[in-house]
């Protein structure tokens, strides 16, 4: 039972340390809009996200008011797109229709993004999945609410290479599409291993086909409040340490405890999950690059950073999962470079490198994500970094993922203006040493043998 007190409690963790639920996403099943007529399907598809979600901003409003717990944004889910218009999508234009029937959607209801404009490809495509894929670039210059992405890899299936390859040109083509917004698209595009079904953050969110016809996924943050908290355990050992960030993480996952409950009260829409991710932002204070200098590191990147990064995710996801039952999502650490302050300087002083990022990727929850990369960087080393990533997710049987930006007509040594929580980003080199027969392989890389369990 949660009362009243938890709240209070919290108030100065609201007040003064950046405490907030970063996102209450509505995760609804388009499953029974599936038609043959497209006309049919953009109808069927807007009717049920616009009745579905008609109260969904005004409840996280109301929520907001009366607990006085910030509500950053307010989201929704879809069923992967590829699925749906699989029946009435016979080429690329067809699914930008789809598209833009969403962020329509999107903006009648009040949200700032709807993802699951997706395709599960981990073995093989489909025509639908080809088709949804290549129409990635105009789908996500053509609307402002539209997040997408591909999952091309998992642990039971191995890595779709073909998909990998394709994901390369359609980042760079999506790039190019948005080249007058500092390629501002493929900030709205994460490629996936091992995605998860019930993931609340954007852009790679979507409504699994294993969830109910509708969800409450709740995504709270607080790097803010865990780096306030291990300031009073300076000088302290590895024990208390880990005390003092499960504890926090404990507190920090009741509050959206208390907000996925009443949000699903009010609205009538069974809850889902908590994601307890110390997701930053590109405000002073609300870093998760400054907690890993403030456990002992001059600055992120420096020697020790993949061992304290993953004592920090293990010991949130160790405090979140004691504080509800039902945890999900990413739940950990997010390192996106553009979104966090602490991120962009490390980059800027040359001490945190791509290299040393893919490093941190193996032990946080999420990876390669929000980086800008020179605007002529070829589509088969995206791939290749893409590959990368996703063997690290196949192999350890986690969640990897790559966000990329090839910022068109930039190059390293300028920066990538992407406004908002999106934050900036310094352009970082890449390895320009050519990988393309690597990726111009066709097939699939087999599953892991660790991965045969039945």
């Amino acid at each position: 039972m949660i009362n009243m007190y938890e709240v209070s409690e919290t108030n100065k963790m609201i007040e003064h340390e950046n405490l907030d639920v970063r996102t209450i996403t509505l995760g609804i099943s388009l499953l029974d809009c599936v038609d043959s007529n497209l006309e049919e399907l953009n109808r069927k598809i807007y009717d049920k996200i616009t009745t579905i979600a008609k109260d969904l901003v005004s409840t996280g409003q109301d929520i907001e008011k009366e607990f006085g717990i910030p509500i950053v944004n307010k989201r929704i889910s879809i069923t992967p797109i590829a699925l749906v218009g699989a029946a009435a999508c016979k080429c690329p234009e067809d699914f930008v229709e789809v598209a833009k029937t969403l962020d329509r959607a999107a903006k009648e209801v009040g949200v700032n993004f709807i993802g699951g404009y997706s395709a599960l490809v981990s073995k093989a495509m489909t025509k639908s999945d080809e088709n949804l894929i290549r129409s990635i670039p105009q789908a996500l210059a053509e609307t402002e609410r539209i997040c997408s992405s591909v999952n091309v890899g998992s642990t039971k299936t191995g890595i779709n290479m073909d998909a990998v390859r394709l994901c390369g040109e359609i980042v760079k083509a999506t790039a190019e599409a948005t080249k007058d917004n500092d390629s501002l698209g493929c900030a709205k595009l994460v490629v996936f291993c091992n995605a998860p079904d019930d993931n609340p953050f954007m852009a790679g969110a979507f409504h699994g086909v294993t969830e109910a016809d509708a969800i409450i996924n709740v995504g709270v943050s607080g790097p803010g409040v865990v780096k306030v908290a291990l300031e009073k355990a300076r000088g302290e050992n590895f024990e208390v340490l880990c005390e003092t960030i499960k504890k926090t993480a404990f507190k920090i996952t009741r509050v959206g405890q208390l907000v996925a409950q009443e949000a699903s009260r009010r609205m009538g829409i069974p809850f889902g999950i908590i994601d307890l991710s110390l997701a930053p932002t590109p405000s002073v204070g609300d870093s998760v690059a400054e907690i890993l200098e403030e456990i002992g590191l001059e600055r992120v990147g420096a020697p020790g950073t993949t061992a304290a990064l993953a004592m920090l995710n293990d010991q949130v996801k160790k405090g979140g999962v004691m504080a509800s039952s039902y945890v999900g999502g990413l739940s950990g650490a997010f390192i996106p470079v553009s979104e966090d302050k602490g991120m962009i300087d490390a980059v800027k002083m040359g001490a945190l490198t791509m290299e040393k990022l893919e490093a941190m990727t193996c032990v946080c929850s999420v990876g390669l994500d929000m980086i800008a990369i020179p605007g002529k960087t070829k589509a088969t080393t995206i791939s290749g970094i893409i590959a990368d990533e996703m063997a690290i997710g196949m192999v350890n049987q986690k969640t990897t993922a790559v966000r990329l930006i090839p910022v068109i007509g930039k190059d390293v040594g300028e920066t990538a203006e992407f406004g908002g929580l999106l934050g900036y980003a310094p352009i970082m080199p890449v390895n320009e040493y050519d990988c393309s027969a690597f990726v111009n392989r066709q097939g699939r890389i087999p599953a892991p043998i660790h991965s045969f369990k039945n």
